[in-house]
């Protein structure tokens, strides 16, 4: 089957988006694995897979590098908006988002964060605001759902974190029935936070959209900061703004490299 994409990234974290709006274009993992794939394929962290909705004007589906679909991503959120102008509503498995288009970019109503155990979902009962648990030194994360679930560490050098190492075993700890997003964060500033993100399916990542937002409401949940706070993530900066009651912001760039096609026997 002969398809249409467009290669975008948001700070580095890249999608392959295809636009199945008009036509549709089954995906399973191992069709989602082969495209994802650097060598092999198209190469992304994510495919990103748009089809109709009833109550939005789009869906958004997202399949990880491994194959399996996620909820919620927020850079390839702000990479949809910017690729179709305007403002859209864009239905996807953790819930309905609002995004605007803007120079160079996006924001993204990014909706109410979750914060019940269950919710996370986590596999027994606790406080998500400062989890007794941890792994060698990363330990009493804070847990939250932003339409994915997300632990986040606060350490006073992220350098010193081997996240590489440590990220897919907090991953898949059976503590998280789904596997989880693993953030590690450096307070620089009472506004600004360094991030590091280990991502569910796709390991290390220059950017997660999600994860900003995540660490973002954690610390101001802690107490720790108030909103709006700039996450510098390798890939660059994100804003994300957020008070307790309220819906999660984020604002960032969206970047457009280049469209093609591609015959999806070549990624099988």
């Amino acid at each position: 089957m002969r398809f249409a994409f467009h290669k975008m990234h948001g700070l580095g974290n890249d999608f392959v988006v295809v636009d199945a709006r008009a036509t549709a274009f089954p995906v399973d993992a191992v069709l989602a694995r082969g495209i994802a794939d650097r060598h092999r394929g198209i190469g992304c962290d994510q495919l990103i897979l748009l089809e109709p909705a009833g109550d939005a004007d789009l869906t958004m589906r997202i399949f990880n590098a491994d194959g399996g679909e996620v909820e919620a991503c927020g850079n390839a959120t702000r990479c949809v908006a910017a690729l179709l102008g305007g403002e859209v509503a864009i239905a996807t498995a953790g819930g309905l988002l609002h995004a605007s288009a803007k120079d160079g970019g996006a924001s993204v109503d990014m909706g109410e964060p979750r914060f019940d155990w269950r919710a996370i979902p986590l596999a027994y009962a606790m406080d998500t605001l400062a989890m007794p648990v941890g792994w060698e030194d990363l330990e009493r994360p804070a847990a939250v759902n932003v339409g994915n679930p997300h632990v986040i560490f606060f350490v006073p050098d992220l350098d010193a974190v081997d996240l590489a190492r440590l990220g897919p075993l907090i991953e898949h700890d059976p503590l998280f029935p789904q596997r989880i997003n693993v953030n590690v964060a450096q307070m620089l500033a009472p506004d600004h936070i360094r991030l590091a993100v280990w991502e569910r399916g796709a390991g290390l990542t220059r950017a997660c959209g999600t994860g900003a937002c995540a660490t973002a409401v954690a610390i101001i949940r802690r107490g720790l900061a108030a909103g709006p706070l700039t996450v510098t993530l390798p890939g660059g900066p994100l804003v994300i703004d957020w008070a307790p009651g309220a819906r999660v912001l984020m604002q960032g760039p969206a970047t457009h490299v280049f469209s093609g096609e591609a015959d999806t026997d070549a990624f099988r």
